[in-house]
C-alpha cells in the first residue's frame, strides 16, 4: 500500500526537476553550480517551501503513511554516489565523498609515473592527487554515451579514505541512490575482469545497471598508487 502525498504549497518554481539534476539537465547554471542544490533557485524554494502554512490535511496525510508498515521493499539500508566512467555506471558508499567539483586539469607530477596517477588537481586553493579509476579499473574512458535529451558534465569526485582525500574525474554523474542492499545481484560473467574484481555486486535502478565497487580494495589502490 502506498500513500500519495499531496504538495502543500501551489505554484512552487521546481525548475530542478524539468531543467535541473532531476530533468533534462539543460539549466545553463549547472555548469557553473554543478547541482542544483547550490543554486540560489533551489535555495529559494526551499525557504519558501519551510516558511508555507501546514493544513491539518497535509498532517493527517503524512501522519498515514508513516503509519504503514515497512515492506521489504522500502528497507533501502545503503546510500552510494553513482557516477560513469566510460560505458560504465558505477557506484561508491556516499561515506566516502567529500564534495564534487567541476572538472580540472591535472598537473602532471615530475618523476612519477604510476598507472592510475595523472597528476595534482587545485580546487578551490587545496591540492588533491587526480587518480584515474578508468586506469585502475581497465575501463577504456573514451567511449561513452549520454543518456538520450540529457546534458553531461565531467566531474571531479572529491574523496578520502583513512584521512588520504584523492581527486576523481568521472564523465557524468547521477547523483546519490538508496538502495536495499539484499537486492544486489552477482556481476554479470561478460564484465571484463579488470573490472569485475573490484565489484561486490550490481544494483538496478530504472533502465541503469550499476556496477557497485568495493570500497575498501579501491582505496587500497589508491592508496598503493599513490606511494
Amino acid at each position: 500500500m502506498s500513500t500519495t502525498i499531496t504538495s502543500p504549497i501551489a505554484g512552487l518554481r521546481d525548475c530542478w526537476n524539468v531543467i535541473g539534476v532531476n530533468g533534462d539537465q539543460s539549466c545553463e547554471r549547472l555548469q557553473q553550480v554543478v547541482h542544483c542544490r547550490n543554486c540560489e533557485v533551489y535555495a529559494n524554494a526551499a525557504l519558501q517551501n519551510l516558511q508555507r502554512p501546514v493544513s491539518d490535511a497535509y498532517k493527517r496525510e503524512w501522519a498515514a503513511h508513516f503509519r504503514q508498515a515497512a515492506s521489504d521493499s522500502q528497507q533501502q539500508d545503503t546510500s552510494c554516489l553513482v557516477f560513469r566512467i566510460g560505458r560504465e555506471w558505477l557506484s561508491l558508499p556516499t561515506r566516502v565523498f567529500v564534495s564534487v567539483a567541476p572538472i580540472a586539469q591535472p598537473h602532471r607530477l615530475p618523476h612519477r609515473s604510476a598507472r592510475g596517477l595523472r597528476g595534482v588537481v587545485n580546487v578551490s586553493g587545496t591540492l588533491y592527487p587526480c587518480m584515474s579509476l578508468a586506469d585502475l579499473l581497465g575501463i577504456d574512458d573514451s567511449e561513452g554515451e549520454a543518456a538520450t535529451h540529457r546534458h553531461t558534465f565531467a566531474r571531479l569526485l572529491l574523496t578520502k579514505w583513512d584521512d588520504q582525500a584523492y581527486a576523481l574525474p568521472v564523465a557524468d554523474l547521477h547523483g546519490i541512490l538508496r538502495y536495499a542492499s539484499s537486492a544486489m545481484q552477482a556481476p554479470a560473467a561478460t564484465i571484463n575482469k579488470g573490472l569485475s574484481r573490484f565489484l561486490t555486486g550490481v544494483i538496478t535502478h530504472d533502465d541503469m545497471r550499476i556496477g557497485v565497487l568495493d570500497e575498501a580494495l579501491i582505496g587500497h589502490q589508491l592508496a598503493r598508487t599513490l606511494r
